[in-house]
């Protein structure tokens, strides 16, 4: 990352924010940054959603301050699953019509699926939908702040098998990136963390939001694999 950078993901130690009550603060400078940049980026050609979209649906990326730094919520989807069963994610899913939209929509399913207490986030951004060609799902992606995180764990069982908050020094460290190879061709970024294979659309948006927050360090883009055996019949 730059040195321009106000927040290093490798750190240790959180950096304040902290109020009296022990709760985070307003967002950091940093992350309203990646709101406003991200909010405003482009979109890569494969991920756009086509003409007349997809079915709707959101996901909640939540950054928080944990003991190692800046992190991220993921979830680990149940392995019984019609859609993308097994897979790491961010919460979400399908937006109900009694939702009224990606936020509430994003919120709700953090809290059924992590206990994850709308009244301690911040939403900062709602980017630009993203679409799922293998699920037909147009994706908003509802960027927040963790500003009084509670203790995590699957809300839902059958649904999700395991939550984790993932610190940014891992995501970034390089040799837990590498590349992997779908049996269609398609090639995309993946991360080992914490016992998961993250991959496809959540690994990519992660990817994406590393480079735009300048925490992507060089990895070696050559290391290739092919996606197991296991991971594809779970992801189907």
């Amino acid at each position: 990352m730059s040195a321009a950078d106000p927040v290093d993901p490798g750190r240790s130690q959180a950096i304040g924010y902290r109020s009296i009550d022990g709760a985070l603060d307003g967002p950091p400078r940093w992350l309203r940054d990646l709101a406003a940049t991200a909010r405003e980026a482009a979109i890569p050609p494969r991920l756009r959603p086509p003409p007349g979209g997809g079915r709707p649906s959101a996901v909640l990326v939540l950054f928080g301050m944990g003991a190692d730094g800046p992190d991220l919520l993921l979830v680990q989807r149940g392995p019984g699953l019609r859609r993308h069963s097994g897979q790491p994610a961010f919460p979400g899913g399908a937006i109900d019509e009694s939702d009224a939209g990606p936020v509430p929509a994003a919120l709700r399913e953090a809290a059924e699926e992590a206990g994850v207490e709308a009244s301690g986030v911040e939403v900062l951004a709602v980017l630009p939908d993203l679409f799922i060609a293998r699920s037909g799902f147009a994706v908003t992606p509802v960027l927040a702040w963790w500003r009084r995180p509670v203790p995590v764990a699957p809300a839902d069982p059958p649904e999700v098998t395991a939550v984790a908050r993932v610190p940014l020094s891992e995501l970034s460290d390089p040799r837990r990136r590498l590349t992997i190879r779908h049996p269609s061709g398609v090639s995309g970024p993946a991360f080992r963390v914490r016992g998961m294979l993250v991959w496809g659309f959540t690994a990519a948006l992660v990817d994406r939001l590393l480079t735009l927050g300048g925490w992507e360090r060089p990895w070696d883009r050559g290391q290739v694999e092919e996606l197991p055996p296991e991971a594809l019949a779970a992801g189907s």
